[in-house]
């Protein structure tokens, strides 16, 4: 039961709303389309806020379901584990041959469910700095290494330590085109459309 919960974890992180949500709400494939990516961002510069609201849901509740799923198998640790096979999943679909987003819908669904408070200070982050400069990559990254000092004030488990830490490193290793562009200048803000191609 606990193994088939991780692989289920997998499967669920795999499961690619942006792909789905584009294809069969407006009739394109989001791979081709902005960045490529077939996350809320993408989506929301291609296609507009009702697209990717949807999506968001989407992704966020995948990864708290998995979580959700693996503390129900078997606690905490196993949360973990179904936690970052979902966003493995979000980050390599197995149904896009191994593409995905850039995590962090997914892994903010895995939060809410294995540490709430850690998530709603990171929530917060990505909001205030969204609110000042726009650029949904930059609050993504702040976010992440938010995470950092929150687990410690929050006094989080050295297990839950050990993967908040990879979550936000993995991060930010995912964001490593968006950080290229915001040193260059080229990134694109919130309420910047990208055309379609």
């Amino acid at each position: 039961m606990k193994y088939f919960a991780v692989i289920a974890g997998y499967l669920l992180g795999s499961i690619p709303f942006g792909y789905l949500v584009s294809k069969y709400w407006k009739g394109i494939n989001i791979l081709e389309h902005g960045s490529g990516n077939i996350g809320f961002t993408n989506v929301l510069r291609t296609l507009g806020w009702p697209p990717a609201t949807a999506v968001l849901i989407g992704d966020v509740g995948k990864g708290a379901l998995a979580a959700w799923v693996g503390v129900s198998a078997g606690g905490e640790v196993f949360g973990i584990f179904c936690g970052m096979a979902a966003m493995l999943g979000h980050s390599f679909s197995v149904f896009l041959k191994f593409r995905g987003g850039k995590l962090v819908a997914t892994a903010l669904g895995a939060l809410l469910v294995l540490a709430p408070q850690v998530a709603v200070v990171a929530v917060l982050v990505w909001l205030l700095t969204l609110a000042v400069t726009r650029y949904v990559s930059m609050s993504s990254i702040l976010a992440a290494v938010s995470v950092i000092p929150s687990m410690f004030v929050f006094r989080e488990t050295t297990e839950m330590k050990v993967f908040l830490s990879l979550a936000a490193a993995f991060l930010i290793f995912r964001h490593r085109s968006n950080i290229r562009k915001l040193l260059k200048g080229t990134e694109y803000k919130l309420g910047q459309k990208v055309e379609r191609k």
